[in-house]
């Protein structure tokens, strides 16, 4: 199973996937070889331990070091919010996120792991979040990538997602945005500051929701050394404890990071913030401009939701959603231009405040997923992880550019995949040199050109091996029978008949001056170790028996033609 994540969309059943598509009942163990977790965000791995605990799976799930440190934090933050907040029911607990995490193994970049005998699993980076993953899945010769989320544009603090030409039969790709390409980082970043500043300079306040790892970190970074530079008092807060968290795991994982804070890292850790302290619920009605950002991204629940409400109705103030919102969101409804909103208590809530969309998004543009199809050059392609129309347009351009099959299955929806095998065979050099480097060919072998081998194939077991065919019939204790070939060819042709087999020997060394052509006196002609021309007749008509064996096909063929009249 490639990711178990939750629909963040949904309060009810449908927030977690529909198992019954895996098993019908009792436990999921007996379906599932393993679980592959590709990274930390919960659309990714919020359903993890609903699934292991409380569905059923007792088999390996995989996933890296950062993401196995930071799941159990976003998942506990997930479920504070949903159960002891809200006071929902049908979620996992505490103890269910603590037994789930004792089941992940974790994996390196590049490390192949032999899951069991047949499947084996390797890890690439991909950029997006730390410790986020594609992984190369392998069963006998058949393989697949699957690219959970990633970035193909290193940014300040990660790197870009890179993998091998492996050319697997599928690649599975997200499709977040399968029909933008996003104009110039720099020309982006420069506006989001730009908007920033002037709305603080008029008093206002702005809000940008984040999820506590990834952009966050990004667009802290961003902000921070602006404010240096333009000497800035306004305050910028960050959501209280996540910071600390962030930190820690950047400085543990440091590795995952990009070349420029793990060049800087000896002198200064970039993440060690001047302008940016942690916020208190109690600052939200504080008066005067300030920067905060908050969790989560979406605008779904927790504290982004709730500073959202509190300043939306004051035209002064500002939200900038930096990211991607799922449908059914508030930080959706507010992107396709809902002023008005209706909250869990029949509440309406008046959107007043600006509202600004600027893609920092660490998701592949169009552009991007193209790159990376090139990159690992696959047999197919289906894209997940995007919506429906956006996915159709790419799907056609991934079929005019690479002419390969595309696919794009919905919900439930089964798709299925043809492969090409290819079969490994043993052959003996005897064989190879024998039939690759034919005497009767009169130029130079092509090293590029396709041959046909001609041979006997034994199977033993699993194993074949292309064998000459006297030594076949010998291992297997098979009297050899010889099948011959016979043609006759009637001349018009006056003259004795040692004149005409003269001149066809003559024809026939120019023709194969790679092959023995020997002369009897019986008026016959030998060509190659099978091939015999008999040449019979009067003054007035010959009559041209020509006969081959099997293996000497090609060369008896073209002798036919040499010798039929024209």
């Amino acid at each position: 199973m490639l990711d178990c994540g939750m629909h963040m969309g949904y309060n009810d059943d449908r927030r977690f996937p529909d198992f019954s598509y895996i098993a019908r009942e009792g436990r999921l163990t007996e379906k599932i070889n393993c679980v592959i977790i590709s990274h930390f965000h919960l659309d990714h791995c919020g359903a993890l331990p609903y699934m292991t605990e409380q569905v059923g799976y007792d088999g390996p799930v995989y996933m890296t070091h950062p993401t196995k440190a930071i799941c159990p934090i976003l998942l506990e933050d997930y479920r504070k919010i949903t159960v002891e907040r809200k006071g929902e029911t049908n979620f996992f607990t505490a103890e269910n996120i603590k037994t789930c995490m004792k089941k992940v193994i974790t994996v390196n970049l590049h490390q192949v792991i032999q899951v069991d005998d047949e499947l084996e699993i390797k890890a690439y980076y991909a950029g997006h979040v730390l410790g986020a993953a594609m992984f190369h899945i392998r069963v006998g010769q058949n393989s697949v990538v699957y690219t959970g989320d990633y970035n193909m544009t290193p940014d300040r603090h990660l790197g870009a997602a890179w993998i091998d030409k492996c050319r697997p039969d599928l690649l599975i790709t997200e499709s977040t945005y399968a029909t933008t390409i996003r104009e110039s980082k720099r020309c982006r970043e420069r506006d989001f500051l730009k908007k920033i500043h002037t709305c603080v300079e008029n008093g206002g306040k702005v809000l940008i929701p984040v999820f506590a790892l990834g952009r966050a970190q990004e667009l802290c970074i961003l902000l921070e050394s602006y404010w240096d530079r333009m000497n800035l008092k306004v305050p910028i807060y960050f959501s209280l404890g996540l910071t600390e968290k962030a930190n820690h795991y950047y400085k543990l994982y440091i590795t995952w990071t990009s070349q420029k804070i793990k060049k800087t890292f000896v002198n200064r850790n970039m993440f060690d913030f001047k302008h940016i302290k942690a916020f208190d619920r109690a600052y939200i009605d504080n008066p005067g401009p300030m920067v905060v950002f908050a969790t989560p991204g979406m605008l779904h629940a927790g504290l982004s939701l709730q500073i959202f409400k509190r300043w939306a109705p004051n035209e002064n103030n500002m939200v900038i959603m930096p990211g991607y919102c799922v449908a059914g969101t508030v930080g959706h409804r507010i992107l396709n231009g809902a002023r008005k909103i209706e909250l869990e208590n029949k509440h309406i809530l008046e959107v007043k405040m600006a509202v600004e969309y600027m893609s920092f998004s660490a998701h592949a543009d169009a552009k991007g997923i193209m790159q990376l199809i090139s990159q690992c050059e696959p047999q197919n392609v289906l894209l997940v992880h995007g919506e429906a129309e956006k996915m159709a347009f790419l799907k056609t351009k991934i079929n005019q550019e690479f002419g390969i099959d595309c696919f794009m299955p919905a919900n439930g929806e089964t798709s299925v995949i043809h492969t090409k095998h290819n079969l490994p065979i043993d052959t003996s050099l005897s064989l190879l040199k024998r039939q690759m480097v034919p005497a009767e060919d009169s130029e130079e072998p092509d090293p590029k050109r396709l041959r046909i081998l001609h041979g006997a194939l034994l199977m033993k077991g699993s194993r074949m091996h292309l064998a000459e065919p006297a030594a076949a019939f010998r291992e297997l204790g098979v009297e050899e029978h010889n099948l011959r070939f016979t043609c006759n060819i009637c001349l018009e042709e006056d003259g004795a008949v040692g004149d005409l087999t003269e001149r066809i020997y003559r024809r026939l060394q120019r023709e194969f001056p790679r092959s023995s052509v020997l002369f009897s006196t019986d008026n016959s002609i030998t060509v190659g170790d099978s091939v015999l021309v008999k040449i019979s007749g009067d003054e007035e008509s010959k009559n041209l028996l020509v006969s081959w064996s099997h293996q000497d096909e090609d060369i008896g063929s073209k002798i036919q033609s040499v010798l039929r009249p024209s």
